[in-house]
């Protein structure tokens, strides 16, 4: 009779290289394809902008540019376009297959045409809660919100800028976008994240000042408080999601040193 550790020391290495096989396809199984989730990660997207959208059409009395409380309606529609779904996308321009060989500054173009497209939403959106707050007296500032809010649009203000400045303006030098890349793809993140949460924090306090008297309390948990709390489930999916693919390995745009992937916007060849 063999010992143990003869018997295991002959047929351990096949075993591993079985268990390694093994494992890898499972990997292989549940890698899934890019552009399905993308169009999954749309669908949802497109779902979040209409949810807020019929939240505040139909519970808040739809919409206005005359700074009454129609007006404020714009500020949550224009933040979750722009700073979560909008700002997914751009996050997620790299991802695309189609991005991974040829030329990377039509990309570089792309990807900083639609954070500003999302800035832009960002800051109609702040214009439309403090016009609707002067006009009423309301003070701004004074919540976690709006102090959570107006950090990560202020802080998404600094990543473009140093975004255009080191990738498409010609002064960068080319150890310099290596050096700050890793910086922009966190701080992206980031934001992503506290988008997100400046979002759920902004429902959630939405409903406890409009929802607190007779039978539509918010701890009643009428009919609105359901739409917008489950409103708030999917933006949190949306981020989670758009977090997860940046993170996925294999959807990761390989380092490759195209002739333009360190060539600055104003010096680029016609």
């Amino acid at each position: 009779m063999e010992a143990p550790g003869e018997t295991e020391g002959a047929a351990g290495p096949g075993g591993r290289r079985a268990g390694l096989r093994h494992r890898h396809r499972v990997a292989e199984m549940l890698d899934l394809p890019f552009m399905p989730f993308c169009v999954l990660l749309g669908g949802l997207g497109f779902i979040c902008v209409a949810f807020v959208t019929a939240w505040c059409q139909h519970w808040r009395g739809g919409f206005a540019l005359d700074g009454s409380a129609q007006m404020f309606n714009w500020h949550p529609v224009l933040m979750v376009t722009g700073m979560v779904v909008l700002y997914g996308a751009v996050a997620l321009v790299y991802r695309l297959p189609a991005t991974w060989s040829g030329p990377k500054l039509p990309w570089k173009v792309l990807h900083g045409t639609l954070a500003l497209a999302a800035f832009i939403l960002a800051v109609l959106g702040l214009a439309a809660v403090f016009r609707f707050h002067n006009d009423h007296g309301t003070p701004n500032m004074y919540s976690l919100h709006s102090w959570l809010g107006l950090a990560t649009v202020l802080l998404f203000s600094c990543q473009w800028l140093a975004g255009f400045s080191a990738f498409l303006l010609p002064w960068a030098p080319a150890w310099l976008r290596a050096l700050y890349k890793p910086v922009h793809v966190f701080f992206g993140s980031t934001i992503l994240m506290l988008s997100v949460a400046s979002c759920v924090s902004g429902i959630n306090e939405k409903l406890f000042f409009s929802l607190k008297n007779g039978t539509t309390e918010y701890k009643r948990l009428p009919a609105e408080a359901v739409f917008a709390n489950t409103l708030g489930l999917l933006i949190l999916l949306f981020g989670v999601l758009v977090l997860g693919a940046l993170a996925r390995p294999s959807w990761k745009r390989p380092d490759t040193d195209s002739p333009d992937s360190c060539q600055p916007l104003l010096t680029a060849e016609r």
